[in-house]
């Protein structure tokens, strides 16, 4: 027996084709892909045009380091001729300017000294626009060389140890190297003990050696005083302790409290 078709519900409404909701229109994948590219031209073309901008380039900092050496030459000259009695050779380096840097344009730049630099060593100097859109201000570091004869130690020397004539050499050194001074008269130290110990190869500078003590506070020591023709010696008691080549205070047998100068074997010598 064969089964009966089925007819269709006559109790559904049908849909009318308009009825239906369209769908939305969504933008071509070749669309988005070009809109990407625009973008990403667009980027490129920022960054060329940054980097071709003047102040910003290889050739304009080279400008900007040689407008700071013109400037800075005769100062250096200057600074290196009176910080030291010795004639001294100077040698300038001017460092660079950061490469993630861009200056705007700038007709002039003027170079300029921060308040109280030292061109001694390490240093920095100013450039800043005073004539352009934008003004701007930056610095550049610069190491100051001063070169010239010191003693050099030719041996190691423990803390504590007196320091002979034999102990150090001439040769040159680069005075600015450190801030202490160099000790170029060996009267300065020959004699005196080092402060730490030392190392061959280091120029002697003031912070290495420190003076020996001649006598303790309460010790009877010798007061002198030399002129023309006459010397006179007596006996003190030193107020405190006496190191040689520094000036302590002594009461003489009168009361009276004199100053002089320590020199070695317990003697202070006053000056006239």
């Amino acid at each position: 027996m064969r089964p009966l078709p089925s007819e269709p519900s006559r109790d559904l409404p049908r849909a009318h084709p308009r009825s239906l909701p369209r769908p939305r229109h969504q933008p071509a994948a070749w669309k988005l892909l070009l809109m990407f590219l625009l973008l990403l031209g667009s980027l490129l073309v920022m960054a060329k045009t940054q980097a071709a901008e003047p102040g910003g380039s290889a050739g304009d900092s080279a400008k900007l380091e040689q407008v700071a050496r013109d400037f800075l030459q005769p100062s250096v000259a200057s600074a290196i001729g009176q910080s030291a009695e010795l004639p001294l050779r100077a040698e300038l380096l001017v460092g660079a300017l950061d490469s993630r840097l861009r200056l705007a344009p700038c007709a002039r730049v003027e170079p300029h000294l921060p308040a109280g630099t030292r061109l001694w060593g390490r240093a920095r100097v100013g450039l800043r626009c005073v004539d352009g859109p934008t003004r701007w201000n930056v610095f550049l570091p610069v190491t100051v060389k001063a070169w010239g004869p010191a003693w050099v130690l030719k041996r190691p020397v423990s803390a504590g140890e007196l320091l002979t004539q034999e102990d150090a050499e001439m040769a040159e050194v680069d005075w600015a190297e450190q801030s202490a001074s160099v000790l170029a008269n060996p009267a300065l130290w020959v004699g005196q003990q080092a402060a730490y110990t030392l190392q061959p190869g280091q120029a002697l500078r003031q912070h290495m050696v420190r003076a020996t003590q001649a006598f303790s506070a309460g010790s009877q020591v010798r007061v002198t005083q030399s002129g023309a023709g006459f010397q006179v010696v007596v006996t003190g008691q030193a107020l405190s302790s006496g190191m040689v080549g520094q000036v302590t205070r002594v009461r003489l047998p009168s009361g009276k409290v004199v100053t002089g100068l320590v020199r070695d074997g317990q003697t202070v010598e006053l000056a006239l």
